[in-house]
């Protein structure tokens, strides 16, 4: 209204354009490659139309969780699995390069125990290669369908040569035959050199169950920190800290803030 009583047209304001840049008594310069704005196109108006969580989330209750946090897990991963997650075992691992670059892939979880969280690769794979001159390394489950994340980081060490074909031996053929087939994480020259290789490998892998695979490592990753994180449509996220310091047996356990 204004002060005579009569209403005023009031223009909308425009798009949020990001945050205005902070005062200073510097001079301002031109960057060299200045941020272009766009209009709105397809990817944009997708990605602000998107919303998280439109579901009914489950209750979490951080009291009444066991003194350890594997349990926990194995529980939170069944339930993800029956509440519909698409492929829940898969995980993302983080590591870092020699020169400390941090690096980061999914791969798929192969166990959980008291030993900790395994996987699988090739010892000369990147992150084969990685994990050898850095052994720490994190891992990161996210199930959308329950809204909840969980956060490990640790140790991770190589298991023996025994264990390792142990653990391809019980896999498909398709995984096999993947194991078999040149050399990963190395430079590829052409898609028909993949194609090729893969043809003799599934040959092989088909021809020769046992047939073996001399980098294939299991991995299993040490927990000192695991994190829960329970999603909540207000914004009331609950999140539970497990974690525990070198040669300490007894986990402590604690809220954070979200």
């Amino acid at each position: 209204m204004t002060s005579s009583g009569l209403t005023k047209d009031i223009e909308a304001p425009p798009p949020y354009a990001g945050p205005m840049p902070a005062a200073t008594d510097e001079p301002t310069h031109e960057p060299d490659e200045p941020h272009e704005f766009h209009e709105p196109d397809e990817f944009h108006s997708t990605l602000h139309s998107l919303r998280v969580w439109d579901t009914r989330l489950p209750a979490f209750d951080p009291e009444a969780v066991p003194d350890a946090p594997v349990p926990l897990f194995r529980e939170w991963f069944v339930h993800a699995a029956r509440a519909g997650q698409v492929e829940p075992h898969t995980m993302s691992l983080a590591t870092v390069d020699a020169e400390g670059r941090p690096d980061v892939r999914i791969l798929m979880l192969h166990d959980a125990d008291s030993r900790g969280w395994h996987f699988a690769s090739h010892a000369t794979s990147a992150k084969g290669r990685q994990l050898a001159g850095q052994p720490d390394a994190a891992l990161v489950f996210y199930w959308a369908a329950v809204g909840r994340q969980v956060r490990i980081r640790g140790r991770v060490t190589a298991c023996g040569p025994q264990e390792s074909r142990a653990d391809l031996a019980v896999r498909s053929q398709g995984a096999l035959a993947a194991a078999l087939t040149g050399r990963q994480s190395g430079v590829l020259g052409s898609v028909r050199e993949l194609a090729e290789a893969s043809a003799a490998a599934w040959e092989r892998a088909g021809a020769e169950p046992d047939a073996p695979a001399p980098t294939w490592t299991r991995y299993v990753l040490d927990p000192a920190e695991v994190e829960f994180f329970q999603g909540d449509a207000a914004r009331r996220h609950i999140r539970l800290r497990y974690r525990r310091t070198p040669g300490a047996s007894a986990w402590v356990r604690e809220l954070l803030w979200p």
